[in-house]
């Protein structure tokens, strides 16, 4: 079963663009320079775009802060898991194929990317109602994967895959938490475990 997603709209696209100019602008300068040290004015300047653009993606740099945090919690299992789907045949080979890709993720990041996830929570803080949508859309995705599984018969029966789909993604989430509040957190360990206790639990001839 592929995973289709809708195309988009050239408007949309294009707010997809200028928003990720400006979330890369900022990424980049509060690396360079520090979040506190960093203005919207810097950030609107490097990205190339008007104040007032800026204003109509992000009401305030702390919800910029929030944003980026977002997206390194959620963002990417979308297009994660599309190209598991699209490059394995066999679902132990997509669970194997997500660690080894969630743990390049992590020897990637770097200490602005802790504080940026730290700042995550802050950004739902008076809309619980997006954080909501974006749980289930994560597990959605994961749920698809799970179901493509069971179609080729290589995936364990005894639970929902929605409920296997909400254990991957709160242990993962609780992993990268984990890691974001403490610097020592043993993260390629964790997620090591992590890719035992998927595999045993979803798949199937373990």
């Amino acid at each position: 079963m592929d995973m289709v997603e809708a195309p988009l709209g050239r408007r949309e696209k294009r707010k997809q663009e200028i928003r990720a100019r400006i979330e890369e602008a900022a990424y980049q300068l509060f690396k360079d320079s520090g979040i506190e040290e960093t203005s919207i004015e810097q950030i609107c300047e490097r990205a190339d775009v008007a104040r007032r653009t800026f204003y109509g993606y992000f009401p305030n740099k702390q919800a910029l802060l929030g944003g980026l945090g977002i997206s390194r919690l959620y963002s990417q299992s979308e297009p994660m898991l599309r190209e598991l789907t699209t490059n394995f045949d066999t679902t132990r080979g997509r669970l194997e194929a997500m660690i080894d890709y969630i743990e390049a993720t992590f020897a990637g990041y770097q200490d602005i990317d802790r504080k940026l996830i730290l700042n995550a929570p802050s950004a739902f803080a008076h809309r619980p109602e997006e954080q909501k949508q974006l749980g289930d859309s994560s597990i959605s995705s994961f749920s698809r994967l799970i179901r493509a599984g069971r179609e080729m018969g290589d995936v364990n029966t005894e639970f929902s895959p929605e409920i296997l789909a909400t254990i991957v993604v709160g242990t993962l989430n609780t992993l990268t938490m984990s890691w974001a509040i403490d610097d020592s957190y043993p993260i390629f360990a964790k997620l090591e475990e992590a890719r035992l206790i998927f595999e045993r639990l979803i798949c199937r001839g373990n």
